[in-house]
């Protein structure tokens, strides 16, 4: 009788929190159906977290009217897409590095890297504009290449500076270690090179900790907002979230701007629910590991 009490408090606990953090999701996909003086007029009774009254989509036609969102998604899919990609390559082969092979000074290294996640992007954020606006960059002009100063106002100011991530690193170099080391040994024995054992024996072992770099590289680069006021003035060019200072300009529309969150959120949502179970199984063997 006792084991049953503490199985339902605990499946009661459990319940009231999914419940806190599902419910502000609840009411902004409930609310992006509804006219903006509906939802304050829902906000004092628990018709605010349901689907009652006048039910239309005018909010996410207009939001489409309000701001090129179409672009906005497309340029963030594209940015989150690569960062993921280029940063899951980049930081593993670091990792390995640091973990696998046996050179002077990778303990100093690898103490380096983690200092550094103790360092807010604030404090580098002004540094690094000045930085990125002295690289060279190659740039189409008519029918002939050329050379010219600067990545403001690019793709690439949005990605490359973002894809070496030193919690990644660390992450991957957790993981690794758990991985027997006699692998690398025996395929040392049969001829394989370093490279061929991170391709080969590695990676494909290391599967919930990509999954889990996936996640953690995706939500910064979908959510990014202040870096791409600094660096980019071109609307083309824009990430989802700075679209949401648009609905902020003269008529607010509060309806239009939950249809908008509810457009950004869904994606972040989906890729978790996707991974979720590689996410926590990284999780849990890289914490007993570590």
């Amino acid at each position: 009788m006792t084991s049953l009490l503490k199985q339902l408090s605990g499946h009661a606990g459990r319940i009231v929190l999914a419940l806190v953090f599902a419910l502000p999701l609840v009411f902004m996909l409930v609310s992006s159906f509804k006219t903006d003086d509906q939802i304050f007029g829902d906000l004092g009774s628990l018709r605010a977290f349901l689907p009652v009254g006048a039910l239309s989509l005018d909010n996410y036609t207009a939001m489409f009217e309000r701001v090129p969102a179409a672009r906005f998604l497309l340029n963030s899919v594209l940015i989150s897409s690569i960062t993921v990609v280029l940063g899951i390559i980049v930081n593993s082969l670091a990792a390995f590095a640091l973990s696998r092979m046996r050179w002077p000074g990778r303990k100093i290294v690898l103490t380096v890297v983690i200092a550094t996640l103790i360092v807010p992007f604030e404090t580098f954020a002004l540094p690094l504009v000045w930085w990125v606006n002295q690289l060279p960059l190659l740039r189409v002009n008519g029918f002939h290449l050329e050379w010219t100063t600067g990545w403001m106002d690019t793709y690439q100011v949005q990605i490359l500076p973002f894809v070496a991530n030193a919690f990644s690193i660390f992450f991957f170099h957790q993981f690794f270690q758990s991985i027997p080391k006699e692998l690398d040994e025996a395929a040392i024995m049969d001829g394989a090179g370093w490279f061929t054992i991170y391709r080969r024996i590695v990676m494909p072992l290391s599967g919930p900790a990509v999954a889990t770099v996936a996640i953690l590289t995706f939500l910064p680069a979908w959510n990014s907002y202040l870096w791409p006021l600094m660096v980019v003035q071109s609307e083309e060019l824009r990430p989802v979230m700075v679209g949401i200072s648009y609905f902020f300009q003269l008529n607010v529309g509060w309806g239009q701007i939950m249809a908008y969150a509810s457009m950004i959120t869904v994606p972040i949502l989906a890729l978790f629910v996707a991974f979720q179970r590689s996410f926590v199984n990284s999780i849990a063997s890289t914490g007993v590991k570590g």
